[in-house]
């Protein structure tokens, strides 16, 4: 059962790396119970074929970095109109939206529970932005005191 919860986890931690490069309309499929040859899927969308590729990127550098985890297989990087990452207990798919709808991988496994997105850390939206925040949030611009080292 630990195994599982850490294939979820690596799934999820995935799937936040895909949407930190925007991707869309973002899915994981449980497929444990289907007896099918993997235990999830993820599958994401991108407006772009640099886009598709930015995505799959961010997944890897996640898994790799924080996971210690390599595609045992991956396919479609030369195109990136799908681009798949194959973890063996996990597959994440990432594709043009016009590709997605094709292939409509969620009705072929619509067998399959879907689990819940991990939430991300959405910016702070313009309609609440201050006069004197700058658009990250991070910054006040406006007059400041100068100080000098003494005093």
């Amino acid at each position: 059962m630990e195994t599982q919860k850490n294939t979820l986890d690596m799934v999820k931690a995935a799937a936040t790396a895909a949407m930190s490069r925007r991707a869309q309309d973002g899915v994981i499929l449980d497929l444990r119970e289907l007896d099918g040859f993997t235990d999830f899927f993820a599958i994401f969308s991108g407006t772009s074929d640099i886009q598709v590729e930015g995505i799959s990127q961010a997944v890897i550098e996640e898994l790799e970095t924080n996971w210690a985890q390599r595609p045992w297989h991956q396919e479609g990087e030369r195109k990136a109109d799908w681009i798949l990452l194959d973890y063996v207990d996990f597959v994440i798919h990432v594709f043009l939206s016009d590709r997605r709808s094709y292939y409509n991988l969620e009705r072929l496994w619509a067998e399959a529970n879907q689990i819940e997105l991990p939430e991300l850390t959405r910016p702070i939206p313009q309609e609440t932005w201050e006069e004197d925040m700058d658009p990250d949030g991070a910054l006040v611009f406006g007059e400041q005191e100068e100080t000098t080292p003494d005093g």
